[in-house]
């Protein structure tokens, strides 16, 4: 007889009350429970990064964990990038600009790999995008569009803050700071040393 066991999962934003084997693999349940076929299973060694996805806002191989394991994490999967009404997300958007896609069958993995690495790293250079992105394969894109659409969104992210910062209106905390005294000047401190 097989042991089954009650597992809570947060996915999504979604809490799911599953019983499984204690053996199940995340990509299993989000597949095959949950329905959530957009992460990929390929090689299930943890090689391909096909099933990728985000564990704590860190991206992680959904072959290689069990379910079991994740009980208390919040997980992320592709689904989760796209708008209520199915709008792409900026970087879904960034991959179809700069054909970051061609069969399609490792995108997901890469998506949830880059959505991680640019909320760890919003800086990140070109060459550490293209360090990040050799970590899953690809066989069509030649990785380049990848990286192309990766870097490009990365700078579609920066500069929508630097915007929202331009145009933030001061805090009360500012113009309190702005008002007060100023510190003696420069020549007095220097007398004051002598």
């Amino acid at each position: 007889m097989t042991d089954i066991q009650l597992v809570e999962l947060t996915v999504n934003g979604e809490r799911h009350e599953l019983a499984i084997p204690p053996r199940r693999t995340l990509a299993d349940v989000l597949r095959h429970d949950l329905g959530l076929t957009g992460t990929h299973v390929g090689c299930e060694h943890g090689i391909c990064g096909a099933c990728t996805v985000l564990v704590d806002d860190a991206p992680a191989r959904a072959c290689l964990l069990f379910a079991v394991q994740v009980e208390n994490s919040a997980i992320r999967t592709v689904e989760s990038l796209s708008g209520p009404d199915g709008e792409l997300s900026d970087l879904q958007q960034c991959f179809g600009e700069h054909h970051g896609l061609q069969c399609g069958f490792c995108t997901p993995g890469f998506l949830m790999l880059a959505e991680g690495y640019l909320a760890e790293e919003p800086d990140a250079s070109r060459e550490e995008i293209r360090e990040v992105v050799a970590s899953n394969l690809c066989r069509c894109t030649g990785y380049q569009t990848i990286v192309d659409a990766v870097e490009d969104c990365a700078g579609r992210r920066r500069a929508a803050l630097q915007s929202a910062l331009d145009s933030a209106p001061l805090s009360a905390a500012q113009p309190a700071a702005q008002s007060a005294p100023q510190s003696a000047p420069q020549s007095a401190l220097d007398g004051a040393s002598a």
